[in-house]
This record gives structure tokens, sequence and C-alpha cells, in this order.
């Protein structure tokens, strides 16, 4: 087992190591509940120790009092600052979720980069829109919003939380209506899609993936490519799954931070790591 699976691993079991909830279909509330994981984990897993960034940014927008929530959006900014989508790569329960469909033995399709180029803007706008924009303003009589995303989109949750919940609760079961059918659906969408392209839910939709790109080009943990060493044999951008030119712009927006392309390359000229200050 590689050193990045094993991280994965550990990084889901320790967001989701109430076992007992999974038994008994409800979901934790202790202390820790109060505070962020750094990964899209949804809040209604029965396993959840913490709350999903994302998650607990709409409820704060979305609520009664209207609140800017500095906390939450502090703690997402100093993750992206210190680590970028390193976190979407080694720490996101989803994302390991994705990794581990796509490595079902079945023919694999590489999104043609024109179409790449677009579709990878779109996880910007359902940020805008269903994480900000429409709890901020859909509000109903007494000034209270629907969490959109979660409610209208996310997989994770439903896989995580929604399908565990329904199963585990018969009262549940008869309440069962045609959005949880359309989540489901959503859901279904995203494994057959998992399976044949990487990482489409990180690539195209994640607003939490979104958010921490901005801090790519500029967080602490970063890849750096020695320009005296790269040949550009393109070695590092036929191996990355994410349709990144690692070697003209190894600090890419999209990129995950997995660190194959550092193994592919035959001269070594990528590193990644730690850094304070540029070159």
């Amino acid at each position: 087992m590689d050193k990045r699976t094993l991280t994965q691993i550990i990084a889901t079991v320790a967001t989701n190591a109430n076992i007992k909830g999974f038994f008994e279909g409800s979901i934790f509330k202790g202390n820790s509940k109060k505070l962020c994981v750094p990964g899209l984990n949804c809040y209604s897993c029965p396993g959840a120790l913490g709350s999903c960034p994302i998650g607990s940014l709409q409820a704060v927008i979305g609520s009664i009092k209207y609140n800017f929530s500095f906390y939450i959006v502090g703690f997402m900014s100093l993750m992206g600052v210190i680590f970028g989508r390193f976190i979407c790569g080694w720490l996101c329960p989803f994302g390991f979720i994705q990794d581990l469909l796509h490595k079902i033995p079945f023919p694999k399709i590489k999104v043609n980069k024109r179409v790449n180029n677009y579709l990878k803007y779109l996880k910007y706008i359902i940020l805008l829109v269903f994480v900000i924009m429409l709890p901020m303003f859909l509000v109903n009589d007494v000034g209270m919003s629907d969490p959109y995303f979660c409610k209208y989109i996310c997989p994770a949750g439903t896989l995580e939380g929604g399908i565990p919940l329904v199963l585990m609760n018969e009262s549940l079961k008869a309440t069962v209506g045609f959005l949880f059918k359309w989540k489901v659906t959503i859901l279904v969408i995203t494994v057959l899609l998992s399976i044949v392209i990487y990482r489409p839910f990180c690539r195209y939709i994640c607003p939490l993936g979104a958010f921490y790109s901005l801090f790519n080009p500029i967080s602490f943990y970063k890849l750096k490519v020695d320009r005296d060493k790269c040949t550009m044999c393109k070695a590092c951008s036929r191996k990355c799954k994410m349709n990144i030119e690692v070697y003209k712009k190894p600090n890419s927006m999209e990129c995950i931070r997995c660190g194959e392309c550092v193994g592919e390359c035959p001269t070594k000229a990528i590193e990644k790591g730690f850094y304070i200050k540029s070159n």
C-alpha cells in the first residue's frame, strides 16, 4: 500500500470514528461536531465526529441571524494557505471514495482538453450560487434558508448520511420522496462517472475543492519544477489524471497534489513539499 492511500484511509477513519452511529442509525452530536474537518464529509454521516466546512458555511449564511462565519471561512482559508488542494488529494473522504471507484477494472475516459477547460469552472459557479448566494438571498418568511448545495446536489451527503440513516430508521423510510430519489440519482451518476473518469466530482462539482484551489498558487505546500533539469518531455503531463501540464504550471488550481508526476519525471526535476518562500 502506498503512502497516499494509507493517509487517505487514516483520514477517512479518523473523521468517521463514531462506529456505533452506523449500527444505531443516529448522528453524533458531541462537542467535536462544533469543529470543522478539512475535507468534504457530511455532518449527517452516522460516523462523523466533525462538521463539513461547506455544510457549516451554508448553515451560518442561511441562519435567521444572517451572520458571516469568521471561524468557518478562517478555518477554510488557513487550510487553503497551508495545504491548498493537498486536502483534496490526501485527506478528503469523498475524494478517496472516487479514487477507489476509479480502480475498478473498466475502460477509462480521458476528458477532452477543451471540454475539461470549460467544465472545470462549474465548481466555482456552484460555490458562488448554491453555497453563498442562494442561502444568503433565497430565504423564507422568517429569514431562514435551506442549505441548497447539501440539500439538492451533494452526492457525498447522500452516500455518507442520507442512505445510512434511511436504511437504519423505519420512520425515515416512510418519508422518502422525490428529493431523496433525485439525490440518489445524482449519486449513481457520480459513482458511474467516477469509474470511467478520474474524480469527476472533484474536478467539476465540488465547491470545497473550488475554494481550496484559489490557494494552490500561494499555499505553503506546493510542487516545484527545476528548470535546469526539466527536458519538457511531458511525461508528467501524460501521467497526470487531472489534465495538468505540470512542467508548465506545477501549482495549477486544478492540481490535487497526488504527487504521481514526481515519481514519473525521468530527470527528477519535480519536487513536492512545504516551502515558505518561492524561488
